[in-house]
């Protein structure tokens, strides 16, 4: 393997590559011991023929010639793991085991591999763990600005039923009925009041604050008190088409459809029907 590939490695591959070097290093000393081994039983047996000196020469040429083998091979390894070397299988000569560089252990190695996927996963769940939290917080930003607007009630003109600082989650869509509590754009601001009457039909308020809607009288228990209020429309008041009447549940201090400042609330104006309160918890309950 020359220098450039070696560069191209990563740290894991590296690792794999010195152990399989380390175990084949393991299998070469585990190769001389077995040597060494034949070499004094065959010292015995030399001994027991009378040819100590023949045999001890001719063991010895085995035991130099397995040595000078593994010394190479060593050292070709080590050469190629410090990329000092291009060719992939060099035996040039090497210094003498004991003085042989020192190699770390097989658990150390295997120690470092596990570190190195260990970090490599974590990596990758912590990128996975991320990235599901942007597209989570995303949709729930999409959800909140394209159908449940969430929205602060400022001012008291919708006490009791709502109070200034509440957080209220609306619904966008659907038909507006009688009695429900709307938000609507008016002047780059938006307002909540509820619906009184619809188009077509006709709006009356006596002076004690009783609305009239087609001569009945509507009940209002959401009501703490009634009041005629700010009121500067021409009693009995008809509807426009496709717009709804809307009054604050506070009717001393709300402006709303009674007044032209305000006026009727168009279609095109809705931003959703307010459904819940949210904040603080203990406001937390669904809004009639």
């Amino acid at each position: 393997m020359t220098q450039k590939e070696l560069n191209k490695l990563r740290k894991p591959e590296m690792l794999r590559i010195m152990l399989e070097q380390q175990r084949q290093i393991e299998q070469l000393k585990a190769e001389l011991a077995q040597a060494n081994d034949q070499l004094a039983a065959r010292q015995v047996k030399a001994r027991s023929a009378g040819s100590i000196a023949e045999a001890s020469l001719a063991i010895t040429g085995i035991f130099e010639e397995a040595q000078k083998a593994a010394d190479g091979y060593l050292a070709s390894l080590k050469a190629q793991a410090e990329g000092e070397s291009d060719d992939p299988d060099p035996l040039p000569a090497a210094p003498a085991p004991d003085e042989a560089p020192d190699m770390p252990s097989l658990e150390v190695i295997e120690d470092a591999v596990a570190q190195a996927k260990y970090r490599r996963r974590f990596r990758r769940m912590l990128r996975s763990t991320i990235f599901t939290l942007i597209t989570v917080s995303a949709v729930a930003v999409l959800i909140a600005v394209l159908l449940l607007p969430v929205l602060k009630i400022y001012g008291s003109s919708m006490m009791p039923s709502l109070e200034e600082g509440d957080y209220v989650l609306s619904v966008k869509g659907g038909e507006m009925d009688t009695g429900d509590i709307v938000a609507f754009y008016y002047n780059n601001k938006v307002l909540i009041k509820r619906v009184i009457g619809q188009a077509g039909q006709w709006i009356d308020i006596d002076q004690d604050g009783n609305v009239y809607v087609d001569n009945v009288a509507i009940d209002e228990p959401y009501l703490d008190r009634k009041a005629f209020g700010e009121c500067d429309i021409e009693l009995p008041y008809q509807v426009p088409e496709a717009r709804v009447f809307v009054m604050g549940d506070n009717r001393d201090v709300s402006v709303d459809s009674r007044s032209t400042t305000v006026g009727c609330v168009a279609e095109e104006q809705l931003v959703g029907k307010v459904v819940f309160c949210i904040w603080p918890l203990n406001h937390l309950r669904s809004i009639h």
